[in-house]
């Protein structure tokens, strides 16, 4: 049996992590002014350093949401197990940390799928959990499977793989996922994140983080079929599958398109 774990997450700033780095200079500052400043660092001209984006070891997790799929053997069809977001609102980030774990730590140890995840995801991870001193030794690579190497078999990042591991410019995820005809991110997007954390909306970010990881899952099949990795009627009875799957366990309005691209691609 083989398995795969894909995940995304969502985050905020670590503002504390942000005073430290400034010391003496954030004194007197409140957090929105803190944040600022630590936006300054990184913003383009005529970016409002209020929401410029930080780098990965100034962000802290909103949310992970993650999706589980199983299979027989190499040319057999995936079928998805279950999928889950947790967000902060409702449980801390060390334990989110820990339960991510536990789902990579499980053998067969599986194959970790994402979006960008090279490049932002699994730093993020592995910062969090020097943060919090939560021990994730299967992330670092204890299970057997090296996930910080992007250009092995271990951690498919399909932003990696489409642009040719950045030689062409890195496409996003709705870029990606217009091709398979489903468009994504039509209810949020990762900047309207943090103002939603702030106005207690955890629960809308771990659906449009669940929503991100249902299309990177529908991409990932298709890159599969197109890369000869899954043979045609395994591909047809994954998609069905997983539009099964959404049709029982996701049947909220904001999985409505992907339970569509999902019947369609299953068609051929």
């Amino acid at each position: 049996m083989e398995r795969a774990v894909a995940f995304d997450i969502e985050t905020v700033p670590d503002l504390a992590a942000g005073r430290a780095l400034l010391g003496e200079a954030a004194e007197g500052l409140d957090d929105a002014a803190l944040r600022a400043r630590l936006g300054a660092r990184q913003a383009r001209d005529g970016q409002d350093p209020a929401t410029a984006f930080l780098k990965p070891p100034l962000h802290a997790l909103a949310c992970l949401a993650l999706l589980v799929a199983e299979r027989d053997g190499a040319e057999e069809p995936w079928r998805v197990r279950r999928m889950a977001a947790r967000h902060v609102g409702e449980t801390a980030e060390a334990e989110i940390l820990a339960l991510f774990e536990r789902s990579i730590a499980q053998r067969p140890a599986p194959l970790l799928v994402g979006f960008n995840t090279s490049g932002f995801d699994l730093p993020v991870l592995r910062y969090r959990a020097i943060a919090t001193g939560v021990a994730m030794p299967s992330l670092h690579g204890a299970n057997g499977r090296d996930y910080g190497y992007r250009y092995g078999r271990d951690h498919l990042d399909l932003a990696d793989r489409l642009s040719g591991f950045r030689a062409s410019p890195m496409p996003s995820l709705a870029e990606a996922c217009a091709l398979i005809g489903l468009t994504a991110k039509a209810g949020m997007d990762g900047a309207e994140v943090e103002p939603a954390m702030a106005a207690g909306r955890g629960a809308a970010v771990a659906e449009y983080c669940e929503t991100d990881v249902a299309a990177t899952w529908l991409l990932a099949l298709r890159y599969w079929q197109a890369t000869g990795a899954l043979p045609g009627d395994a591909a047809r009875q994954s998609f069905a599958g997983f539009a099964a799957f959404l049709a029982e366990h996701r049947p909220a309005p904001a999985f409505a398109a992907h339970r569509e691209a999902a019947a369609r691609l299953a068609g051929g």
